[in-house]
């Protein structure tokens, strides 16, 4: 059986690996899922600068259409339930919670930290979304819902805050 670095290594000879991973992303140690959501920042930033939230919703359904795809492939691949170095739900997901943000760091840093907090938590239904879905659909439906939730949580933060701004 190969190791999990060998599957994923190099992520450009394999479309699957280099969207699952992110452009290998996903292969930087530590905390791959983090540094999913951090790479996911400065695309969200350009595509919201270029296109407002609506461009980071469409940038969201990208990720995700392809996130289907590509984690399914390498779930077959590996034969690992959601493997640690597939981070396009994570992608899929903070670009999701950043359709409720302005460019400014500031609220992306809020963005970042709840989606991050609510992606880890895994309140429900998150967990029970990738365990009873499985496959593609079940690592993409957490995150996703993570998303949703940190968007929410997001978008009412930064209500609460302009509001009491002088």
């Amino acid at each position: 059986m190969k190791s999990k670095r060998s599957v994923f290594a190099p992520p450009w000879r394999d479309a699957a690996n280099f969207v699952a991973t992110f452009g290998g992303i996903g292969l930087l140690p530590g905390a791959p899922g983090t540094w999913g959501a951090l790479a996911a920042l400065p695309v969200g930033w350009a595509v919201l600068s270029a296109f407002g939230w609506p461009g980071v919703l469409a940038a969201a359904a990208a990720a995700t259409v392809a996130g289907l795809w590509a984690s399914r492939a390498v779930i077959r691949r590996t034969r690992q339930g959601d493997p640690p170095a597939v981070v396009i739900d994570e992608v899929a997901g903070q670009l999701l919670c950043l359709t409720a943000v302005e460019p400014r760091i500031w609220q992306f840093a809020l963005a970042f930290g709840l989606f991050r907090v609510v992606d880890i938590a895994k309140p429900f239904p998150l967990s029970w979304l990738e365990r009873k879905l499985g496959g593609g659909f079940g690592v993409m439906a957490d995150d996703l819902m993570a998303g949703i939730y940190a968007l929410a949580g997001t978008a009412a933060a930064v209500a609460l805050i302009e509001e009491a701004a002088p």
